[in-house]
């Protein structure tokens, strides 16, 4: 049987880019269906972080860093300040989902920030990225001037915030299990068995039936 995960990230959230490695690990060579949700850490029109201030350097020094390491994956603190919002990316991931290109999206748009340092708040960057993951260009600009995923976006953040409670991110809905932050591959396969067998229909022998070892 198949496990739905759901992913709830923002891309301005250097835990949700480096879950993503153990999550892949945990789910190779599995039945296991993956779906990104958006969820805004800080939507329009609350301010964004800046990366020069010194609580946010502490916190990548004290965490994000040696995390990363730890995990062999290249981070870097962007410099783009303030921090763009990503109510356009994410819009940008709703055209992208509709054409087949939804994951691989997701996976550029959280390089593109927290390995490149690009200002993917910006129409131009977002448009390029676009581009390279094989979206028609043209379409995606003119999506997002035109916000036509707007009301699309406004409805994934509302399941996000109102539906499935989701209050910090990474948060991931494995099957009928939550659990919010980095966690191992190996905590997430254990997750991911727990689910299959809750899965598994139960069969009560109250009459007569024939079984390998029975005679009939």
């Amino acid at each position: 049987m198949t496990i739905k995960v759901k992913v709830y990230s923002d891309y301005v959230c250097p835990f949700c880019f480096l879950a993503e490695q153990p999550l892949e690990e945990a789910i190779k060579g599995k039945d296991v269906e993956v779906e990104w949700m958006p969820f805004e850490l800080r939507p329009e029109p609350n301010p964004t972080l800046r990366p020069e201030e010194n609580y946010l350097q502490t916190t990548w020094a004290q965490s994000v860093y040696p995390m990363a390491e730890n995990m062999g994956i290249d981070i870097v603190l962007p410099d783009v300040s303030p921090q763009p919002h990503t109510h356009l990316a994410f819009e940008g991931f709703q055209y992208a989902k509709e054409n087949g290109k939804g994951t691989i999206y997701n996976e550029r748009m959280l390089k593109a920030f927290f390995q490149q340092g690009l200002d993917i708040g910006n129409i131009d960057v977002l448009t390029r990225i676009a581009g390279e993951v094989g979206l028609d260009q043209k379409e995606y600009r003119e999506a997002l001037e035109t916000r036509e995923y707007k009301e699309a976006h406004q409805q994934a953040l509302k399941h996000a915030y109102q539906e499935a409670n989701v209050t910090a991110v990474p948060t991931f809905v494995i099957g009928d299990t939550a659990i919010a932050g980095i966690h191992s591959k190996e905590t997430i396969e254990q997750i991911i068995e727990d689910e299959l067998k809750k899965q598994k229909p139960k069969v009560l022998f109250e009459g007569m039936a024939c079984g390998p070892d029975g005679f009939c």
